[in-house]
């Protein structure tokens, strides 16, 4: 392609027009900057002076002189409550509902934002008020999910049970295993008080709200059980392995009592022994061993841990396997044997724990609903060990 001489004549031209651009660009800037109120740079100052009262105090006074900066408020609120200066984000936000002039859509974020801060400090009653008002405007989602969480927080489970059904008539997904847990918890309430009728029929409502509730099946049992029913109470507590294996572990113990209640020990020793070779369990293991020990011995009850041990290798089970050998030890041994044995119980009391699948959050006891980040069924039903045994 032949060089054309004009062609520099456009070398200078386009050099002109990028400079009036960037001209023009940095006139806008300048006049962005000039078209701030004093305060914002004011309250900037002292926030970088590490001085947040007075930077709100700067910060209000800009919304009441110009309306155009609700949305440095917002933020400012948001940042206090992330931070956890509740009282800071309070004000904040209190002020700007405060303006008369507020539109309507800035006034229910306002007030969102303010309930969420009142939910954040646990006012619980505040924050319940405020939402109240809020289920009929574009922030009804958030607001019947912030109820819900107040209404478990409070255990006022018959008003749970109805924002859940809210929620799920409006679309915002399922919540059947929640409703379920809620007629789980009425239904234990009920127990306590020695009421398990009541109790019973709760608990069908939670079967039909999530037919694998291990717990309702496992409370239907303790219903009946409470009436005298004990034939009932094994029926309903065999039923739990038809919803998940695993979880047998945790009606092992009521199992065996109920067996043992009705003179079928044995029975019940063979039917744990077929659970725990389904679904390895310590928890499981221990109440066999305690059962195998009284009716067959101690000689069978080591042999049931060797062979669980040769199966799924714990040091959980190493703990039980040294206790069955201190039963029946020769005296020059047994305090050898037991120091290892206490050696052994203490590290595995660290990992003798329950652990959260959403959060983490470890406990010694089985949780329904974890007490870490509240969420319903995110306990396996198994230690800590067992899992990283069997990943």
């Amino acid at each position: 392609m032949e060089f054309e001489t004009w062609w520099l004549l456009g070398i200078p031209i386009f050099f002109g027009l990028g400079w009036i651009a960037a001209r023009v660009d940095i006139k806008h800037l300048v006049s962005e900057s000039r078209s701030l109120p004093r305060g914002y740079f004011k309250g900037l100052n002292f926030l970088l002076n590490e001085q947040p009262d007075k930077a709100i105090d700067a910060f209000i006074e800009i919304v009441k002189l110009d309306p155009e900066t609700i949305d440095l408020h917002f933020a400012l609120g948001n940042l206090f409550r992330r931070r956890g200066e509740i009282e800071r984000a309070i004000r904040v936000h209190q002020n700007l509902l405060a303006r008369p002039d507020l539109p309507l859509d800035t006034r229910v974020q306002s007030q969102y934002e303010l309930g969420q801060d009142y939910l954040k400090a646990g006012l619980l009653d505040r924050a319940e008020e405020t939402f109240n008002q809020l289920v009929d405007t574009q922030f009804s989602g958030q607001a019947r999910r912030a109820l819900l969480e107040i209404y478990q927080r409070e255990k006022e489970w018959p008003r749970a049970i109805e924002a859940a059904k809210a929620l799920q008539e409006a679309g915002a997904g399922a919540r059947q295993r929640e409703i379920a847990q809620f007629y789980c918890e009425l239904a234990q309430d009920e127990l306590v008080h020695t009421h398990p009728d009541a109790a019973l029929a709760l608990l069908e409502q939670a079967l039909a709200a999530d037919r694998k509730n291990v717990r309702a099946t496992m409370l239907i049992g303790d219903a009946h059980l409470a009436k005298g029913e004990v034939e009932q109470a094994l029926l309903a507590w065999r039923r739990v392995e038809q919803q998940s294996v695993p979880h047998v572990a945790l009606v092992a113990q009521r199992l065996m009592d109920g067996y043992r209640a009705v003179g079928r020990q044995q029975e019940g020793v063979n039917l744990l022994k077929n659970y725990l070779n389904e679904a390895s369990s310590i928890e499981l293991l221990d109440v066999v061993f305690k059962a195998v020990l009284e009716l067959d011995g101690v000689d069978a009850a080591k042999q049931l841990i060797v062979d669980e041990l040769k199966r799924t290798p714990t040091l959980l089970g190493l703990d039980k396997l040294l206790e069955a050998r201190m039963m029946d030890a020769p005296p020059e041994i047994w305090e050898e044997l037991s120091m290892v044995k206490n050696l052994v119980h203490g590290y595995t009391q660290k990992l003798s724990r329950y652990q959260c699948s959403h959060c983490g959050f470890k406990a010694r006891q089985f949780y329904w609903q974890c007490p870490g980040c509240s969420q319903w069924e995110s306990y396996p039903p198994r230690r800590t060990e067992e899992l990283n045994v069997m990943s």
